[in-house]
């Protein structure tokens, strides 16, 4: 039974599946074959010039691409149908995919032209939406992840790839941190063992994370086929070279084992699985990501106001991604980033040369993904070109950089001298077009556009050649769909026809003759054309191969082009914005003078810098009104430790910053409705998870904690999670807090300080200073925020009163 089908839930069977073969059509036999092995699947069934769909498959792809659906043959054997010209493929794919549906592509696997009977047609790939390639299905500034998942007992293991770029990665880690993963990685699919569907607990992170799961049997996922799979396909004796543990090497088997089951076709440029090494890098979960708005502000999800708005000034759809990559996996290690830091510090420095490299990248495609269709088969003449200009900018890169960044020094002279050679400049976008290839580049395809350009003067050429050679002066070489080319010789001239002439018809005025070398050259001359085309075609096929076989050549320069487009992006956002280069080191402090949040300062005219020293193992407890600036405070303050662990330069005068090993933030919460959590519950949840997961060597930030309860329930929990971190977890701590109770906690902890933001009155006014100072708030000015907010008069008033009563011990 087909696998796919067993796996598949609630499906029912079309009736149609059930028509014995024998009283359809031949291409509805092909159709309906093809679909029993697929049947989770819509068929797009190449049939010449278009994609068609038949029976349910079309019904459904009538609705979902609002095509007109139409029918297929009389009677019995009368079909539903709908299909899309084979140019508008992509576009309609891309709609198909993303509506959720799994889609194969079947082909025709023989010219038709060439054909006895039926066309053989067979799947060449399904696409789904973590197996996509093509450049229109994809967004070029984001990866587009598949991810394999399996677990034993508390561990997880997961492997990850992109088919469009070949990277691939595998580790494993505690169950707790598949939701840090899936935020890192955030694939559009997860392909999971039948017996993992029972694990409600993986399948709700999966949901939450909008993941498209795909259910394959167990022994998929079987450590020894793993192994087997993984040797053939990287062409290895042995795993181990990998580095993955057990349960890795199950994942990445049953990773790979999906894509080929898939994808049918090349995959050597998946060459290498990298290791997910999370002592490495700074876990950031999907919380801490958005309260941060590393990536999605929190007020409509768009890109505005985000701190990957502020730095990705990037120059290719590689170093974007690259940088996507860098800020959701922030580094440990001092060295590593300084040897980042080093780059960019020279990039501020020598502007003229940051301008020259940013102009240089301005000539950079998408390597990483070009490389990939020409390993997969989609890559087309202008790919080609593509690729070309984009590998010919490396020499005059490593020209400007010296030996003040790392390039990769792979040798790719010999793609760009053979697609210099061969394609032409402005190819078409089809590869069975023709015209692709220059002249001169191959001596059997310039004699055929010779031909097919002066085949009259050729058949000219002949007849007066004939003429010579019989003294037949009166000899023409005429055409008729008949006989073609032949020669026509008068009667009185017919006892001079030489022995080796072939007569073909006799005319009221003479004879019709042909000759072989006649015959060569009409065949030359009227197939000249489709020879071309064949021919380019095969050429073209060739060069392809040749660079393909300088994959990991290219892929390494790809890799360094990305990064050096990040590091020209960070210096050039430095420059810009007078940032200053961090210190790093490991005294768990953190000290920042005159410090700025990088995105607010670009969106107000005035905005204040702040200091910032957080000692080890100090809480914080910040008080003061709303509006005043505490969430930003705190934002800002993560937001250069990050900006920091991932190599870039900080808006501060200067900074000193003790590596963090995470950053926590819980900041504002509402309700879950699609789990039924309060505001409160959700509060709590987020709570709990940074007090079981953050060490001594994380960052924390906390925004009123318990104000989702009642007053006396929330200061409680406050106090007591602020008791815990201090007197536990020791971790770096920013506390905002409306209960000024918490203030007394310094009394009993030394680690625990108290600062409050600024404010002026100026009789029933304030003003927010913005500037954070030592001491509590005496005041909650809520009242005063009140009235700014538009509250109406006769409200404020009667709340000063309500205020007054209150403070003086008086019941309402």
């Amino acid at each position: 039974m087909d696998l796919t089908n067993f796996l598949k839930t609630g499906s029912v069977v079309s009736s149609y599946l059930d028509i014995p073969l024998e009283k359809l059509t031949p291409g509805m036999q092909q159709f309906v074959t093809v679909k029993k092995q697929h049947p989770d699947c819509l068929l797009l069934f190449r049939m010449g010039d278009f994609y068609e769909t038949f029976y349910d498959d079309a019904k459904i792809v009538a609705k979902e691409l609002d095509i007109v659906l139409t029918a297929r043959g009389q009677g019995d054997k009368r079909a539903p149908l709908a299909g899309v010209p084979y140019h508008a493929l992509e576009p309609n794919l891309a709609k198909l995919v993303k509506n959720g549906h799994k889609v194969a592509i079947v082909e025709q696997l023989e010219d038709p032209k060439l054909a006895k009977g039926l066309v053989k047609r067979g799947v060449v790939r399904i696409v789904t939406p973590g197996m996509m390639i093509d450049q229109g299905l994809l967004d070029d500034k984001s990866n587009n992840y598949v991810m394999a998942l399996t677990a034993h007992e508390a561990m997880i293991a997961c492997a990850v790839c992109d088919i469009s770029t070949g990277e691939f990665f595998a580790g494993q880690a505690d169950i707790d941190l598949l939701p840090a993963l899936l935020s890192r990685f955030n694939p559009a699919e997860c392909i999971v063992p039948v017996s993992l569907t029972v694990n409600e607990e993986i399948l709700e992170q999966l949901k939450k994370h909008d993941v498209i799961v795909q259910k394959r049997f167990d022994d998929t996922f079987g450590h020894d086929k793993s192994v087997r799979l993984l040797l053939e396909h990287f062409k290895l004796n042995s795993v181990d070279g990998f580095g993955l543990e057990d349960l890795s090497v199950c994942a990445s088997g049953a990773l790979l084992n999906y894509i080929i089951d898939t994808q049918k076709t090349n995959l050597s440029y998946i060459n290498k699985i990298s290791v997910l090494n999370l002592g490495k890098t700074m876990i950031l979960d999907a919380q801490t990501m958005r309260n941060l708005e590393l990536f999605k502000n929190i007020r409509d999800g768009s890109l505005r106001g985000t701190l990957l708005s502020v730095l990705d000034q990037t120059r290719t759809s590689m170093g974007s991604r690259l940088l996507r990559k860098w800020m959701k996996e922030p580094l440990l290690d001092a060295a590593v980033l300084n040897q980042r830091l080093d780059s960019v510090e020279w990039l501020v420095k020598n502007s003229i040369a940051r301008h020259d490299l940013i102009a240089l990248l301005n000539e950079v495609h998408d390597v990483e993904r070009l490389i990939g269709r020409v390993n997969y088969g989609t890559a087309n003449a202008r790919d080609l070109i593509a690729l070309k200009q984009s590998l010919a900018v490396v020499p005059r890169l490593r020209e400007v950089v010296g030996n003040h960044i790392s390039l990769s020094s792979a040798d790719v002279n010999d793609v760009v001298g053979i697609i210099e050679r061969a394609i032409a400049d402005e190819p078409p976008l089809s590869v069975r077009e023709g015209n692709m290839l220059r002249r001169g580049y191959h001596e059997e395809l310039d004699k055929l556009h010779d031909i097919k350009k002066n085949g009259a003067l050729i058949i000219r050429g002949l007849e007066e050649k004939e003429k010579e050679s019989t003294g037949i002066k009166t000899m023409k070489v005429k055409f008729n769909n008949v006989f073609g080319y032949f020669f026509e010789v008068s009667k009185s001239a017919i006892d001079r026809v030489p022995e080796h002439y072939i007569r073909k018809q006799t005319t009221a005025n003479g004879e019709r003759y042909i000759t072989p070398e006649l015959k060569e050259q009409e065949d030359l001359i009227l197939h000249a054309e489709e020879k071309i085309l064949e021919l380019e075609f095969l050429l073209f096929q060739d060069i392809v191969k040749h660079v393909a076989g300088k994959t990991v050549e290219v892929q390494s320069v790809a890799m360094s082009l990305s990064q050096l487009d990040v590091l020209c992006s960070f210096g050039s956002v430095a420059a810009a914005r007078r940032y200053v280069r961090p210190i790093l080191n490991d005294s768990g402090i953190i000290e920042l003078k005159q410090s700025r949040h990088p995105v607010l300062e670009q969106l107000e005219q005035y905005y204040v810098p702040n200091d910032v020293v957080l000692n080890d193992a100090e809480l914080r407890i910040i008080t003061g009104p709303n509006m005043a600036g505490k969430s930003s405070f705190m934002r800002q303050a993560a937001l250069c430790v990050l900006l920091a662990q991932i190599g870039c330069f900080v808006p501060a005068a200067s900074a000193k910053i003790g590596i963090v090993d995470r950053i926590f933030t819980r900041v504002g919460a509402s309700d879950d409705l699609a789990t039924g959590q309060s505001t409160f519950m959700v509060e709590m949840t987020e709570t709990a998870q940074i007090l079981n997961n953050a060490t001594a060597r994380s960052l924390i930030i906390l925004d009123e904690i318990g104000r989702g309860t009642s007053t006396f329930d929330g200061m409680s929990i406050a106090w007591s999670v602020a008791e815990f971190i201090v007197s536990k977890i020791k971790a770096k701590t920013l506390f905002a807090t409306h209960y000024h109770h918490l203030n007394g906690l310094s009394s009993a902890f030394s680690d625990v300080t108290n600062y409050s933001v600024a404010v002026k009155e100026d009789g029933d006014e304030i003003i927010f200073l913005h500037k954070l100072v030592e001491g509590s708030a005496d005041k909650s000015y809520g009242i005063h925020v009140a009235r700014l907010a538009g509250l109406p008069a006769d409200v404020v008033k009667r709340a000063k009163e309500l205020q007054g009563k209150l403070e003086e011990g008086d019941s309402l």
